[in-house]
């Protein structure tokens, strides 16, 4: 009698992959929007299907067993492929989509103004953009491209790099007036990106510039709050350029200083490699690069 192998769920083998790319269920998790404990119980429902041990757990993170290893390296290649089935599958047979998720300071300063110009080039693509995360240095899961800062070209996707990210202090011209005194400043109150503790630091060394002692640090967690609460004169602050050059425009925001500093990570626009010859990924991608790179 010939006996069937047992079948293996394909979630967890997907979950799986995800972990060992990471070597960490935290990020994992992230990118798969579950938590931690869900990525590890899938992965331990796994080894315990195949009666293998596949990941152990180190002070620093996690480590792939020889098993592990080689599941993951056969395995890999093999979700890719059926990735691709599935999305080759929906842009034949389902409306024109396309999810694009997007930092939200990109979004508000750069991508939406000028989104209007994409849908009238493509008006048969229907597109969401989602800017409720602010993480870098991860592709959301449910995206089919992204716009995102990275310190390296992610090798485990298609991307092109736009530009690198730089930051200039800025404030309010209230402010400015308040606690500039000739060249100099006085002690001032400064905002801080809580994804970015050492910005100030990296900024002064880069430009050469000492501020004075701060008065008080306000810390905030997103790049747009930081914005507006430089423009109302909370603090000042440092503020991505060219994103913020409307700010400057209308006269919301004025430099601190002229020095501009380059941190060492970049914007790029990013793709499973799965769906790089879909059609509304590679019209998005034309559109961007056109508009963004530089």
């Amino acid at each position: 009698m010939k006996i069937s192998p047992k079948k293996t769920s394909l979630r967890g083998l997907r979950i799986f992959c995800v972990a060992a790319k990471y070597r960490n269920y935290t990020l994992a998790a992230e990118e798969l929007s579950v938590t931690a404990s869900a990525v590890s119980h899938q992965v331990k429902t796994l080894e315990d299907e195949l009666g293998l041990e596949l990941l152990t757990r180190e002070r620093r993170g996690l480590r792939l067993t020889e098993q592990g290893a080689r599941l993951f390296r056969e395995l890999e290649p093999a979700i890719a492929n059926i990735d691709g089935i599935i999305a080759e599958v929906q842009s034949k047979t389902a409306a024109s989509q396309l999810r694009v998720s997007v930092q939200p300071f990109f979004a508000s300063e750069c991508f939406v103004p000028v989104l209007e110009d994409f849908t009238a080039r493509n008006p048969g693509i229907e597109i969401f953009v989602d800017t409720s995360d602010e993480t870098a240095e991860r592709h959301p899961v449910s995206a089919d491209a992204s716009i995102r800062l990275f310190r390296q070209k992610p090798t485990q996707l298609e991307s092109d790099a736009l530009f690198p990210l730089r930051l200039i202090a800025a404030c309010s011209p209230d402010f400015l007036k308040r606690y500039r005194k000739g060249q100099e400043f006085t002690p001032l109150p400064i905002l801080v990106h809580t994804s970015r503790p050492e910005a100030w630091n990296i900024w002064s060394k880069a430009t050469g510039i000492t501020l004075p002692p701060a008065t008080s640090v306000v810390r905030l967690d997103s790049m747009i709050a930081v914005a507006r609460a430089a423009e109302r004169g909370v603090g000042a602050a440092l503020v991505p350029v060219p994103l913020s050059d409307n700010w400057f425009k209308y006269g919301a925001l004025v430099p601190m200083f002229d020095e501009i500093a380059e941190l060492p990570e970049t914007f790029y626009l990013a793709y499973p490699k799965a769906k790089a010859e879909i059609a509304e990924v590679k019209s998005l991608r034309k559109w961007v690069l056109d508009l963004f790179q530089e």
